[in-house]
């Protein structure tokens, strides 16, 4: 009992010391009202939300069609590139998304393959044919004319927006090279420098 007595009043001294050093006693704290309003945990915006109507509605169109195939993300790249001319970066976290792929993932395909673009073309895409049986028939000569006159590499595209030039790697028009492809059906063979000028002088007019 006195053992007992003796924790009780050292109790109660270490409480007066504590209300002297601290102004606010229990009481005071539990009468203070919670707040209304706790933190809430931050819920992630779905990869979609953003986007662009006409980005949302390409890379929909193409999950709708090709989710469900056997190695799906290329046949999605090239209809989202089909539809828009290019694969806009911001369509790579939902593509990811939804088929259960990391961004790096994705965007490793689309680095990888040189067909698909990250920035909208010009109003012409022209490609020069680079296989074997091409070059064989002066195809480097006319790339290096190709850049020169046009101001721009592969993959770039003219100050005026015009024309992009991009590199192919066969038209299935080996004996006739050099070979180029002015947008999707345009082809012409055996191009001589004169010719390309032509070519894209003609290209600058008509393109939409």
């Amino acid at each position: 009992m006195r053992a007992f007595r003796r924790s009780a009043t050292a109790a109660a001294r270490q409480a007066h010391h504590c209300s002297v050093d601290n102004p606010t006693s229990v009481n005071d704290m539990a009468a203070q009202p919670l707040p209304l309003n706790p933190p809430q945990r931050r819920v992630a915006a779905h990869p979609g939300a953003g986007l662009e109507p006409a980005v949302a509605a390409a890379v929909k169109a193409a999950l709708d069609t090709h989710r469900d195939r056997p190695g799906g993300l290329m046949p999605i790249l090239h209809a989202v590139q089909d539809t828009l001319g290019y694969v806009p970066g911001e369509a790579v976290p939902l593509i990811a998304h939804e088929l259960n792929l990391t961004r790096a993932e994705v965007h490793g395909v689309i680095s990888f393959y040189h067909h698909f673009r990250t920035h909208p073309p010009g109003r012409r895409v022209v490609q020069i044919c680079r296989a074997e049986a091409c070059q064989a028939l002066g195809a480097r000569a006319l790339e290096t004319h190709a850049k020169q006159s046009l101001g721009i590499d592969f993959h770039e595209t003219t100050a005026d927006g015009a024309i992009t030039l991009e590199a192919v790697y066969c038209l299935g028009n080996c004996g006739c090279g050099p070979t180029v492809l002015i947008g999707e059906d345009e082809l012409h063979a055996r191009v001589t420098p004169d010719a390309f000028d032509a070519l894209m002088r003609k290209a600058r007019e008509v393109a939409p």
